[in-house]
């Protein structure tokens, strides 16, 4: 029998239009855990690949996060047939005498954030998972949960899951001391940016962890704690704003914006749609609000994201482990069950009782200015300039937050081989070598600026290379416009959108001077040099396999040229469509090139620091 990813999919051939249906899409998710529980029902192991934690932290990983699902699904009514498993291993795990002890809690240690979801279940559910046990199991519990809210917690939305241990313990009636809850409480309301956004703790950071962690949490806290209403208030309020800006991270296929970290909980990044409805927050129409969230599963549901056994992988649209992180272990993914906590809601609320609207039509760009991004909505697709992000290091941080240009259709390469630039894509990016084998790319940035609908970044590839580079909305296409400033020659390569590559040679490429361009068989992608004198030769490339988050493969046109010592002014502009009539119009329309004297002017009048990127914040 042929393996076929979709079916492989435990969502696969679920219409997702319904309730119901995610009841049926909690389980489907859950039940291929079942053969990789342990004896106890402590641990789940699903893969011989490692994390930066220890084994038993991953296990209880694999245990924990699908309770993210489960305890909606049952707080609404569903029935969840295992809780004897859930029981047998919490108690099990929290017992230092048991084998299957998940080990001593310690400061900034992985298991903290996994007993998040244990503080949740047993503030949702305690009738399932608490009020069961024995004396003795419930002493022992709650002796390991106090232990672990006493620790020192990461200071970003690590924050949250004192929070929601705290919330656990209360409602099953462990004392404790409140006062370091409010101070956690306290530290992450000043992590707000304004406008909705906040920075994921002291890094000035913006990604997909400020809808599916800082407001996620938030609004669960807004719903389940007891007073402190001035608190909840703020939550919903930040929700409210933060969502007329969030919804310019999601196609209209449903497709969320891959950009930054942990692209492998996938559909958590649907999450914060669920969670306005869990608190009562019609920042948006219920219908828009339930469009955005039942497109998103949908688009999940077609993905080959799990192995032959119905287990979710680490990657993104299928497997791969070249775009994961440290941190994640085989049970990272499960995070994504954080999707389904609308399920605690009735079946007559007003998010499950609307019909979905589709996305809004969005003609004029968008401005982002607390993430430093400027979001155009083409056919089938949202492409957002961005700044760029200040990050921590991590495999693939480059590309994860430092592109010039991401999408919602067409997601990103990461660079499989730093040592081999005439095979690096540089999707969405300048890559620049002063020898033809290493290469730089944009990284972190020195100064972060927008101004009306455009942005501007100042970055060093090299301590003695200074790059200026604007952005340009010119829907479908964007320009980009890079002011080279270096002591020797370097070489340089810039890419497009990299688009799906068909077997047997059946895309069509051109390229010449000053272009390259793939007609695909989905999509078409181009990318242009605009400059007046000597032109970048076009390259039409395929990147190396399992680079894309989305296609195991992919076309990509890219511009490559040396430029001398001295000061260089790059022009390019770049574009993808899905193949229509529109497509090859717009292939005609090159948009005109930007005067680099009118940008600096307009940045001198009305330039203004991106939030993410105020130092004195």
């Amino acid at each position: 029998m042929i393996y076929d990813p979709a079916k492989a999919n435990p969502l696969f051939g679920n219409p997702l239009r319904t309730r119901e249906d995610l009841s049926k899409a909690v389980l489907d998710l859950f039940k291929p855990l079942l053969p990789y529980f342990s004896e106890g029902g402590a641990r789940v192991r699903l893969a011989a690949t490692g994390a930066i934690f220890d084994r038993a932290a991953a296990d209880l990983e694999g245990f924990a996060r699908p309770l993210w699902g489960i305890v909606p699904l049952v707080a609404g009514g569903g029935d969840f047939p295992y809780w004897d498993i859930y029981r047998r291993g919490l108690a099990n795990g929290t017992d230092p005498t048991h084998p299957e002890y998940w080990g001593d809690v310690a400061d900034r240690n992985q298991r903290l954030v996994e007993l998040a979801a244990i503080g949740f279940a047993l503030a949702m559910v305690p009738e399932h998972i608490w009020e069961p046990l024995t004396d003795r199991q419930k002493k022992v519990v709650a002796a390991y949960l106090l232990a672990a809210r006493e620790k020192d917690f990461v200071d970003n939305n690590w924050k949250f899951f004192r929070v929601l241990i705290d919330l656990g313990l209360e409602r099953v009636g462990i004392e404790f001391d409140h006062g370091k809850t409010i101070a956690y409480l306290d530290e992450l309301e000043a992590f707000d940016l304004g406008e909705g956004w906040y920075r994921d703790g002291p890094v000035r950071r913006v990604d997909h962890y400020i809808p599916f962690a800082m407001h996620f949490y938030g609004l669960i806290y807004a719903v389940l704690a007891a007073g402190d209403e001035a608190r909840k208030s703020r939550f919903r309020d930040r929700a409210r704003i933060f969502a007329e800006d969030i919804r310019h991270w999601f196609g209209p296929d449903g497709a969320a914006l891959a950009f930054g970290r942990s692209q492998t909980y996938r559909f958590a990044a649907g999450g914060f749609w669920g969670a306005l409805a869990f608190a009562e927050v019609d920042a948006l129409p219920w219908s828009e609000i339930k469009g955005y969230y039942m497109r998103h599963i949908r688009w999940w549901a077609k993905m080959p994201i799990a192995d032959r056994d119905g287990v979710l992988s680490i990657g993104y649209g299928y497997p791969n482990l070249l775009m994961s992180e440290s941190y994640n272990s085989p049970g990272s993914p499960y995070w994504a069950l954080k999707f389904f906590l609308p399920l605690a809601l009735a079946e007559d609320h007003p998010f499950w009782a609307a019909d979905e609207a589709p996305q809004p039509q969005f003609s004029q760009p968008v401005v982002l200015k607390e993430a430093g991004m400027i979001a155009m909505h083409t056919p089938g697709n949202v492409v957002v300039l961005s700044c760029g992000q200040q990050h921590d290091k991590m495999r693939g941080a480059n590309e994860k937050y430092s592109k010039f240009v991401y999408s919602t259709r067409y997601a990103f390469n990461i660079e499989a081989d730093d040592r081999n630039f005439a095979a690096a894509g540089f999707d969405g990016m300048l890559g620049l070598s002063d020898d033809g084998v290493h290469f730089r790319m944009r990284e972190t940035l020195e100064e972060a600026l927008v101004a009306e609908d455009r942005l501007y970044s100042r970055w060093r590839p090299w301590r003695d290379v200074v790059v200026e580079t604007w952005l340009v909305p010119a829907n479908p296409w964007h320009i980009r416009v890079h002011r080279v400033v270096t002591p020797r020659k370097l070489e340089t390569a810039e890419g497009g959108f990299p688009i799906e590559r068909a077997d047997f040679n059946a895309d069509r490429p051109e390229q010449g001077e000053g272009r390259a361009l793939w007609h695909g068989q989905a999509d078409v992608s181009a990318i242009r040099d605009l400059a007046l004198g000597h032109r970048r030769m076009g390259c039409a490339i395929s990147p190396i396999p399992n680079t894309n988050l989305i296609h195991a493969k992919t076309v990509l046109p890219q511009l490559r040229g040396e430029i001398e010592a001295g000061t260089t002014v790059l022009f390019t502009a770049a574009m993808a469509l899905p193949n229509s009539e529109e497509a090859i119009d717009a292939l005609h329309a090159l948009p005109a090139r930007p005067d680099l004297e009118e940008l600096e002017s307009l940045f001198r009048i009305k330039g203004s620091r991106v939030p993410a990127f105020d130092l004195d914040h």
